[in-house]
């Protein structure tokens, strides 16, 4: 079964504590601080992955959770990276929050977002000695790593698309002109997931991609039939091929159903080129009529799938209306370059200082207890440990 959407809950890292320690050595007695730093939480990382065609891997597993960064110890010993999570993805695929709006695009092979940036790490007592501070009895913790909930959604990237009613010949055509073998049969709805092939040029110099969708009948855009669910494939298509069943004279019919139906999803759909491709000549004793003036048709072709007529001068066709382009390269770091990163709302306005004797809050103490509660425990904090706040010396309960 293909896979197009899916959704996962991402955790990453918690940043290492810092580390309260002295320098303790024979003959230094009196050490200073050398208190090391903790290491950043690891991110959680999406990357297209151009050998995936679907997101069918994410059906097992939804949710997935960096490493956290290891704690600082003495002698200035900084804590390592908590270790990243990488989770690759079909090209195409679009990343949103839990609101609805869209994150990144990972259009290109290579490209990656940052799901969940890692925690970051407490510092160590070193970094708090100043010249009348010399021996600082307290260390930061790290803070928690990004965490969220995000819908994938997986639009296919091909150079030409097969739209057409059911059972109008579209997986025997891209049988016939690619390398792509889907399931034929003499009935409507044999194709019931998108299939991807790849088309050689006569020369081998060149090739394209072509996608075909299940077949759309009238009201898949508001869901009725089976190809609604795929409707988004065809947006990233540059040509759409308008594949027609010439075996009756209502061919002029069946391109305004279809034509009807791509205008009413929208997303341009209805102002994309089309190539016209009759099929089933090979039922007609006579060539079929078709006298449809759109100036959106750039070609019309009379083929039979059966026979392989007129499928060679379609092939030459398609590599003539879909001029060679440089394949679009991800940015040098990987990173989709307009990603939009959204601070998370109600960020923390506080730290939590690790003490000799226990902890310290310091920074604007949260109105909500249960919120500094849970940063207490998250820091480490058990019933009994001593809290200053504000001066005042508090007892975990």
């Amino acid at each position: 079964m293909f896979h197009d959407r899916a959704r996962i809950h991402v955790q990453a890292g918690r940043g290492g504590d810092g580390s309260l320690h002295f320098r303790r050595e024979k003959h230094v007695p009196k050490g200073g601080p050398d208190g090391g730093d903790g290491g950043p939480g690891g991110d959680v990382v999406l990357t297209a992955d151009p050998d995936l065609r679907d997101l069918s891997t994410f059906r097992a597993k939804r949710r997935f959770k960096a490493g956290s960064g290891e704690p600082g110890r003495g002698a200035l010993k900084h804590g390592a990276t908590g270790e990243t999570v990488a989770l690759p993805v079909p090209v195409g695929t679009q990343v949103f929050d839990e609101e609805g709006q869209l994150i990144a695009d990972l259009a290109t092979p290579g490209a990656q977002v940052i799901a969940a940036r890692g925690g970051n790490a407490g510092r160590g007592n070193k970094r708090f000695a100043t010249p009348t501070r010399r021996a600082p009895r307290f260390a930061e913790t790290g803070l928690p790593g990004d965490e969220a909930t995000l819908d994938l959604r997986l639009k296919l990237v091909a150079d030409a698309a097969l739209v057409g009613l059911p059972n109008a010949g579209k997986s025997s055509l891209l049988t016939r002109i690619s390398n792509a073998r889907p399931k034929v049969a003499e009935y409507p709805f044999t194709t019931l997931a998108p299939v991807l092939g790849t088309v050689d040029a006569p020369d081998r110099s060149r090739q394209l991609t072509v996608a075909d969708v299940p077949g759309l009948i009238e009201g898949a855009s508001q869901g009725v039939g089976l190809g609604h669910e795929f409707l988004a494939h065809l947006e990233r298509a540059n040509i759409l091929l308008h594949v027609i069943d010439a075996a009756e004279d209502d061919a002029a019919t069946r391109f305004a159903t279809i034509d009807q139906e791509l205008g009413a999803y929208g997303a341009g759909l209805d102002q994309r080129p089309q190539v016209l491709v009759l099929n089933k000549i090979d039922l007609r004793s006579d060539p079929p009529a078709f006298d449809v003036d759109d100036e959106r048709i750039v070609r019309v072709f009379h083929v039979s799938c059966a026979t392989g007529a007129g499928i060679d001068e379609l092939k030459r066709a398609l590599f003539e209306l879909s001029p060679s382009q440089a394949p679009e390269a991800a940015p040098e770091d990987g990173l989709v370059d307009f990603l939009v990163y959204r601070p998370r709302p109600g960020g923390r306005r506080f730290r939590i200082l690790r003490t000799d004797r226990g902890f310290r809050i310091h920074g604007d103490v949260p109105a909500d207890e249960a919120e500094l509660a849970a940063a207490l425990k998250a820091a480490g904090a058990r019933t009994g440990d001593e809290v200053e706040v504000d001066g005042e010396v508090l007892e975990v309960q």
